[in-house]
């Protein structure tokens, strides 16, 4: 598998990236934020889709689980670990016990941050 598998413009992170090539994906949709979706389980995010909802429905139909798949955006210009932020609609979820946009769990943000670190490089 290469580093980036692209579909549209949802792009399979399963290699690290480079914070540059970050900031080209920014700069092509929102200016300073890229959305991205984490798979807790299988250690893997998609990025650039339009929506949170679109990069989840990509990850679905590669074999992730719902349940394992957390909605976060990715500022490049921040450093680690200021450039994730926790704000989804795709987090809501009352059967997990996460009632807002944002990962309630801690020990779930601190997966997700390790994953993050792991796959995006300076």
């Amino acid at each position: 598998m290469s580093e980036i598998e692209e579909n549209s413009d949802i792009k399979l992170i399963v290699q690290p990236v480079s914070l540059s090539e970050l900031k080209q994906i920014a700069e092509r949709r929102f200016g300073d934020l890229v959305k991205g979706v984490v798979d807790i389980e299988q250690k893997i995010m998609a990025i650039g889709g339009e929506l949170h909802a679109d990069e989840e429905a990509y990850l679905l139909a590669q074999g992730s689980h719902q349940q394992n798949l957390w909605g976060i955006n990715l500022y490049p210009d921040k450093t680690f670990p200021e450039l994730v932020e926790f704000d989804s609609m795709i987090n809501i979820r009352p059967s997990q016990n996460n009632r807002s946009r944002s990962v309630e769990d801690e020990n779930i943000r601190k997966v997700i941050f390790e994953i993050v670190g792991s796959l995006i490089k300076s």
